[in-house]
């Protein structure tokens, strides 16, 4: 507690860091998601490519991948849109499965209702679609979550801030308090996008709160 109450300031700034790194592949993982998830539901033989794809992309080492995508961006070892990006792709990877069964989920029926009833095809993803698919759609996102705010501190290895400065500098100096405050502010960082994304979840699809 003594080390954590004198570096406080330090601790507030990664965390910052930590967030502002987070919440730009979870986001971005979502919105690509879908269009992908969504053609993976209406052509049938694209399903199996399109999962195939994030599943390789998945099984890439987030170590190798942050320091290889300099060569490709033209960024910077350091730079945290090596470690963005790469999130970003694992996010994708993940929310891809999720996104084409939060489709698959869909009773036809109510498709065809919707249809008859002269929706058009705009209408029908947002009106219908997107509202039916959200509780899956959830589901994944917070395991995206979880994930992203774990993999943001490997990118710490390669000299890009985050709260994994704690992890490499409290075991080079061996100091566990500061390897302990950066786990707890890790996980708490997780918690607290967790409970944002079940309270959103509340917020957007009240129905499901009704039909429990």
């Amino acid at each position: 507690m003594s080390w954590f109450l004198a570096n406080i300031g330090l601790v507030w700034h990664l965390t910052l860091v930590h967030v502002g790194i987070s919440i730009v592949p979870i986001v971005a993982g979502l919105l690509l998601s879908l269009p992908l998830g969504l053609l993976a539901h209406r052509v049938r033989p694209s399903r199996g490519v399109l999962l195939a794809l994030g599943t390789i992309l998945f099984t890439i080492p987030s170590l190798p991948l942050f320091i290889a995508l300099p060569a490709v961006l033209g960024t910077g070892i350091t730079s945290p849109v090596n470690v963005i990006v790469g999130l970003s792709i694992y996010a994708l990877a993940l929310m891809l499965r999720s996104s084409a069964d939060a489709f698959d989920a869909i009773d036809p029926d109510v498709r065809l209702s919707a249809r008859g009833m002269g929706f058009s095809a705009w209408q029908l993803f947002w009106q219908l679609e997107l509202p039916l698919a959200g509780p899956v759609l959830l589901a994944g996102l917070r395991v995206v979550s979880a994930t992203t705010v774990s993999l943001v501190s490997v990118g710490s290895v390669v000299g890009v801030t985050s709260l994994g400065y704690l992890f490499v500098n409290g075991f080079q100096r061996g100091i566990p308090a500061e390897v302990v405050t950066g786990i707890v502010a890790t996980l708490l960082i997780a918690a607290v996008f967790d409970l944002v994304l079940v309270l959103g979840g509340r917020v957007l699809m009240p129905w499901r709160g009704a039909a429990r």
